[in-house]
């Protein structure tokens, strides 16, 4: 880890000084390593170094973050100082009045400079009501990835709509792709259930379901809460889903996002979904086979998006998608809304002083653009300065030519006036992680038809909304993506 080591110096929080936390440990609790926990304890040992504060990272699967953590700070147990999950989730917490308001915090840092940071990132994902309550420490969204050798000997073009994507997926499959004479797949998307498939889902269904900008969102009816999900539109989206497994690995449904990654790292994937982590991961020892071939594209779109007044699929005009580029309606789905920090409002006032000090300094430049440059961190770029220029990329063994693709496909999403937002409400981890989740996966299977999915996660959503109010969840929908329209 010298590359960490080398500039740790350079970005102490300006909350902290030398032995300043000598004698506090500070418990973090987040996903298993060596994505998004590992940069956590190597940073972590170069900030006990610098302020004394000793940085303990507990690892916990992906499905169990959330209910820990709520369990843990609402029952006053109170053992986890700080957490890192998915931003979107931090509504729900603040509600409970769990998380600590850092907006004191950032006041007195002249280190973090929040104004480098994306402002989809800083206000969507770091903001609740106005307020700082989150520290984001990574920028996710999902694109659509490319072996741009195997589509030029193809003479394929990148896609552009989902059908697209199926198409290539199609004509490539059973190729060799890794010269070990083994065929390989034409599309690799991690499907296990209980993971993090409901994320794929989603990135296909907004291009159909949300055609009016940000705002609009492509979950609910935001003036009544009402489930906008049993219709030809997401009927489309999964029907779309379940075809890309033809052409992927027969193991697929079974298979997480590391699993995935495996194989693409191997040169065994056509195309893929996933978040920007390739970008980098590419560039990893393991993956020389692949080194400087996966390109990006910041979103796949639809010829056709719904009708919310009758259900029905209607073609892409600019009367239907205002947004709509040559017939195509483009919404890339901010996946997650990336990895940020938050502070149990009952810690130790030492305790949160410390941990806010450490969130900060990962969050910095001189930390965040090492990170979120190496592939096994599991960080993705979220500072401007980290998007206006290739040479942070080709420094870190990107070709010219895969640098500017990168940040191009990643500029063009965050530009992107119809890109759609992950649920940032009370609820959001019940909506997607279990009752989208679940029935997605049953329809996988085969337990289930198209229809029966659609109706269930309709249902399902229905009584999410009224456990937690539907009143309250109107509000926080205005609160999170501006009034309804």
């Amino acid at each position: 880890m010298a590359v960490l080591s080398a500039v740790a110096v350079t970005g102490l929080a300006a909350a902290a000084s030398a032995g300043e936390f000598d004698g506090v440990t500070v418990n973090i609790l987040t996903r298993p390593g060596p994505v998004i926990a590992k940069p956590l304890k190597d940073r972590g040992l170069d900030f006990e170094k610098m302020t004394g504060a000793k940085i303990v990272v507990t690892e916990v699967p992906f499905a169990e973050i959330f209910p820990k953590v709520q369990n843990d700070w609402s029952t006053g147990t109170n053992s986890i100082d700080a957490a890192v999950f998915a931003a979107g989730w931090g509504v729900e917490l603040d509600g409970a009045g769990l998380l600590e308001d850092l907006d004191p915090y950032v006041a007195k840092d002249d280190k973090i400079d929040t104004a480098d940071i994306a402002p989809y990132f800083r206000d969507f994902a770091m903001k609740i009501g106005g307020k700082y309550k989150l520290i984001q420490l990574d920028g996710d969204f999902q694109m659509v990835y490319y072996r741009k050798d195997v589509l030029d000997k193809n003479k394929l073009e990148p896609p552009k709509t989902w059908e697209d994507y199926i198409a290539i997926a199609k004509a490539i499959n059973g190729q060799d792709m890794n010269g070990d004479g083994t065929p390989d797949y034409g599309s690799c998307i991690f499907k296990k259930r209980n993971a993090q498939s409901y994320f794929a889902i989603q990135t296909i269904a907004s291009s159909i379901i949300q055609t009016q900008g940000t705002a609009q969102g492509f979950h609910f009816d935001n003036a009544t809460m009402k489930p906008i999900v049993n219709n030809d539109g997401w009927k489309k989206a999964f029907e779309l889903y379940k075809e890309t497994s033809k052409y992927g690995p027969p193991e697929e449904l079974n298979m997480d996002i590391g699993d995935t990654r495996a194989l693409f790292e191997a040169g065994r994937c056509g195309v893929l979904i996933e978040w920007g982590d390739p970008g980098t991961l590419q560039l990893e020892k393991d993956a020389a086979k692949v080194k400087n071939l996966i390109f990006a594209v910041g979103a796949v779109g639809s010829k056709e998006v719904l009708d919310r007044a009758t259900g029905k699929l209607v073609p892409v005009t600019k009367e239907t998608a205002p947004y709509s580029v040559d017939g195509i309606n483009y919404a890339p789905f901010s996946a997650f809304g990336g990895w940020a920090g938050a502070i149990n409002a009952k810690a130790d006032e030492k305790k949160k002083a410390a941990a806010y000090a450490f969130l900060s300094y990962m969050n910095q430049s001189a930390q965040s653009s090492v990170d979120v440059t190496q592939g096994y961190t599991g960080y993705n770029p979220y500072r401007l300065s980290q998007l206006k220029s290739t040479d942070l990329w080709v420094k870190a063994g990107m070709s010219p030519e895969l640098a500017a693709n990168y940040i191009g496909a990643i500029n063009s999403a965050l530009n992107n006036p119809n890109m759609a937002s992950d649920l940032k409400i009370p609820g959001a981890q019940q909506y997607t992680s279990i009752v989208l989740d679940t029935e997605l996966a049953r329809y996988m299977a085969g337990e289930i038809t198209v229809d029966e999915a659609l109706k269930n996660i309709e249902t399902g959503w229905e009584k999410v909304t009224d456990d937690f109010g539907r009143d309250e969840q109107i509000k926080a929908m205005a609160l999170a993506l501006g009034p309804a329209k």
